[in-house]
Order: C-alpha cells, then structure tokens, then sequence
C-alpha cells in the first residue's frame, strides 16, 4: 500500500512506547522511511527485536518517566512520537502508579522536544470523550467523563496530558499536537489485554465461547494498524495543534464483530453474553472530516481484510507457541485486573 505521507521530513525520531502494538508498526514505517530511530519502552522489547539489526535503530528499555531518561535519550530529535502509556492491566491494578507514569511521561517527553526544538505529537484515544453523548463524535466535543469512575485513570490521565501538551504549547512556544485514536487492531496486538478484536479471535481460534457484554449493541469502529501509523504520521507531519481524529468510519455492533470473527475463521464456537462492565461506552464512532480535509487521510484497509490478516497473525502466534493461561471467562486479564470479558 503506498503510504500516505511520502517523504517523511525527518532524520531522527524518538518513539516512546516504542515497543508497543503500535509503536512497534510505526518503528517500522519510520525505518522503511529512512528516519533513525532511538525506541523506548518499559517491556522487553520482543515486538521490535527483528528491528535490532536495522542501520538506525536503537531500543532503550526505560521508563520515559523516569528522572533519569532525558540524559539516556541524548537526541537531537527532529520529532518525539510519545506513545508510552501504562496498558489497561496497570491501570487497574496499580492506578496511582499509572496516573504518575502518564503525566511525568508526557512532561518529559513534552522537555525534549521542546530541548531539540523537535515537533512533539501526542497519541491519546477515545477515552478522552468517556461515554460520548454526541454521535459521532468531533474534536469540540468536551466529553462526558466520570472523574471518579471506574474507567477514570485511562480517561482523565488522557485528558490531563492533553492540557499539559496543550499548555506547554501555548507557554513555551513547543510545537506539539495531538492525534486522537479510535480501535485500533492487527498484528501484535496483545492476546491478553482484555480488547474485543483479539480476545474474540482467540477464542474462535481455541474454539471456546465468545464471551459478549452485555447484549452486544454497543457499537465501535475498527481501524488497521496500517491506516493507524498512517494517520499518526500525517498529523505529526502537520502544523497542527489541534486534537484531531483518527478512526475507522464504519460502525458495527460487539456482537456483530464477534460473528464476522466467527464466520472468518470458520469457528463454531457460540456467542456467551455475559455483564457489561461499568462504563463501557455506548457508541463510538470518531468524526474524521477534520482528518480528512486538513490532511487527506481517509482509512483504506477495509475491516474484512484486516481482520482476515489479523486472524492469519494470531493462527501461526498460537501454532509457533503456547498462550498464557486464560481466565475462566476467556479472557486472560492480566494478574490482579479481575476476570473480564472482552471490551471495544
């Protein structure tokens, strides 16, 4: 697929969070791209270990929040791709220790760039919005967000270094944006982390029930890694400012989503509605006109054939090596996070 953004206008680029679903696919898209990259990240680093013996590429497995990364990552950078965010296990098990990582993490990215003169882009999701009472959902749109609940460290965290960018910006001059992003899925995304997409295909492929919440008519838009990295690099290529959207347009159901996974990789395996968790929004469907006619972007991997790939990825993962043990729901949630059915 030729990319969207050709050529890419820098030399060097730091990538917090670099490790990650998408870090790790935008690492790459950078590389092909002829732009050096330095790569951090808390975890080990296995999603980018085939990146290793790339002219141009440097992981540093640390904590971008942590007082003594800004002498690690000497840069100069032209651009600072700040990814790093604690994943919903953390967020649960240890939320005060999340809400810090978030907001030191970002502060420290937010010095670089502004030492490097670097362009700054933040990625933060649709958890900015909470349970949106506008559909679909535009960047003016404040949000309807309980500060105190259940979902409150993902939302609020997102919404403090959306101000601290936001300020930062305004005070100092830095040149920073922010990119919002709605359901991303593909290849790499984590088995375990409780997310609908992988936590139904899984259980189609390991032919266990496909646990629903609820009735399933909540609804979310699916958008391919591909388009993700593509519409990440398109805002940090801007001048923007603004907070602007990057999602799939076409909306389906978490019950019908569990039955095209089901019809994709031929499965038998029944849907299992079960509670749906407190907070867990309604409809999510991101407005990206702003994307479009600022930028050009549009997502062009429709969902069937991302899906298809997606598939294909976890089948050889599951035929190459064991999964971690599962919850009895299916789900794997990571230790201390309770058992949870899968989420959009």
């Amino acid at each position: 697929m030729t990319p969207l953004v050709p050529p890419l206008p820098w030399r060097r680029a730091l990538v917090t969070g670099g490790a990650g679903f998408l870090g790790s696919a935008l690492c790459e898209r950078l590389l092909e791209a002829g732009v050096d990259i330095d790569c951090t990240d808390r975890g080990s680093g296995q999603r980018v270990k085939h990146l290793g013996r790339c002219p141009g590429f440097r992981f540093l497995p640390c904590d971008p929040a942590a007082p003594e990364a800004p002498g690690l990552l000497d840069g100069p950078y032209d651009v600072v791709l700040h990814l790093a965010w604690p994943d919903p296990g953390e967020c649960r098990a240890n939320p005060v220790r999340a809400l810090e990582a978030g907001s030191d993490g970002t502060r420290q990215a937010l010095s670089i760039a502004r030492r490097d003169g670097a362009r700054l882009l933040f990625a933060s999701t649709s958890e900015v919005y909470g349970d949106p009472r506008t559909h679909p959902q535009r960047e003016d749109y404040p949000g309807y967000v309980d500060p105190v609940g259940p979902r409150s460290v993902t939302a609020e965290s997102r919404r403090y270094a959306e101000a601290l960018v936001t300020a930062h910006a305004a005070a100092h001059g830095t040149d920073a944006g922010i990119v919002r992003l709605f359901s991303s899925y593909g290849p790499r995304m984590p088995a375990h982390e409780g997310r609908a997409v992988p936590t139904f295909i899984r259980q189609a492929l390991a032919a266990e029930p496909l646990t629903v919440t609820g009735d399933g008519s909540q609804t979310r838009c699916l958008c391919y890694v591909d388009d993700v990295v593509e519409g990440i690099l398109a805002v940090a290529a801007s001048r923007s400012v603004r907070p602007v959207n990057v999602g799939g347009t076409q909306e389906m159901t978490v019950a019908n989503l569990a039955r095209s996974i089901l019809d994709l990789t031929g499965s038998r395996s029944p849907l299992r509605f079960v509670d749906r968790p407190p907070g867990d929004p309604e409809h999510l469907r991101p407005d990206t006109t702003l994307a479009r006619e600022l930028l050009g972007w549009l997502p062009r991997v429709s969902w069937a054939d991302g899906l298809r790939t997606t598939i294909a990825y976890f089948a050889a993962s599951a035929a190459d090596r064991p999964e971690p043990p599962h919850t009895a729901s299916g789900t794997g949630a990571p230790p201390g996070s309770g058992r949870r059915p899968a989420q959009g």
